[in-house]
């Protein structure tokens, strides 16, 4: 081996708690066969999520809508960074036709930041959302937000559809988040979710999420939940960061499930109405969960 040559280290071994078996049911290959033959993206395959075959074995998915070409290059997402190609005038309807088949009673939308549109694509959730009630009445919708740069009028357009749920991730504490996400800051999140509150002209529940063993401490994961509560967030995801290939960024611990239960605890004590806290959790996983008919 040359000089010059670099050794890249291997991703450390998973822990038992991290290693699932994989589902055998029917129901995956008729998921994912929906899914291609009206031509969908999911992030559960865009961005490479670990629980995609036990959601799709449950014949549930998140929807992710505008392509699947990333205008930002955010450390741990595995969704493509690319020039983003024209958005498809029909994919609310294939989007609204998939819902309706899976006959879901709750669905997550979610899409790639769109920095190259002057709305960041905040129109196309705006007519999805429409779509999938129109042909799904009764559904409870929830959608999973870039941060359309703070632009009043994009949040505004989005919540004109009115979903029961507004997502926006804020996804590592403050010292980290300028080597976890790109171009999105902090306090710009903290903003995002607290306009929702604001500008909304129908009661709609906040929820936010954020990953764990990125090098964050317990004391600054607490300052970043009392940030959220502040910012009167409704719904808390944590969930373990895994490292989607070798080019993002690294684990820097691997949290046990007795620590995420307790931060759960922690986090209730604080006002969250609803708490999703586990190594597996992500930002749509198990959503149903929540009743936002009841709240």
């Amino acid at each position: 081996m040359s000089s010059t040559e670099t050794i890249t280290p291997p991703r450390p071994r998973l822990p038992e708690w991290l290693r699932l078996p994989l589902p055998t049911s029917n129901t995956f290959a008729q998921t994912r066969n929906l899914l291609e033959g009206l031509r969908l993206h999911t992030v559960c395959e865009s961005a490479k999520c670990p629980n995609h075959w036990e959601c799709w074995s449950r014949g549930t998915a998140t929807f992710m809508i505008a392509g699947d070409r990333c205008t930002r290059a955010c450390g741990f997402c595995a969704v493509s960074t690319a020039k983003p190609l024209a958005l498809e005038a029909d994919e609310p309807r294939r989007v609204a036709e998939a819902t309706q088949r899976m006959k879901l009673k709750h669905v997550v939308i979610t899409a790639v930041a769109r920095d190259d549109l002057a709305d960041g694509g905040a129109e196309h959730f705006r007519q999805t959302i429409v779509a999938v009630r129109e042909a799904n009445p009764g559904i409870v919708i929830e959608v999973l937000v870039p941060d359309f740069l703070d632009k009043d009028d994009a949040i505004d357009q989005v919540l004109s559809a009115k979903p029961e749920i507004y997502n926006h991730n804020l996804e590592t504490v403050r010292r980290l988040t300028p080597s976890v996400r790109s171009r999105a800051t902090y306090d710009r999140s903290l903003r995002v979710l607290r306009k929702v509150k604001d500008r909304a002209e129908s009661a709609v529940f906040t929820k936010s999420g954020l990953m764990l063993g990125l090098g964050e401490t317990e004391s600054e994961l607490m300052e970043a939940l009392s940030d959220l509560r502040a910012s009167r967030c409704d719904i808390l995801t944590l969930g373990q960061y895994l490292q989607p290939t070798l080019k993002h960024l690294p684990v820097a611990a691997f949290v046990p499930p007795e620590q995420f239960e307790e931060y759960g605890e922690r986090a209730r004590s604080m006002g969250f109405l609803h708490v999703a806290s586990g190594p597996m959790v992500r930002s749509s996983y198990h959503a149903e969960e929540f009743n936002a008919r009841a709240g």
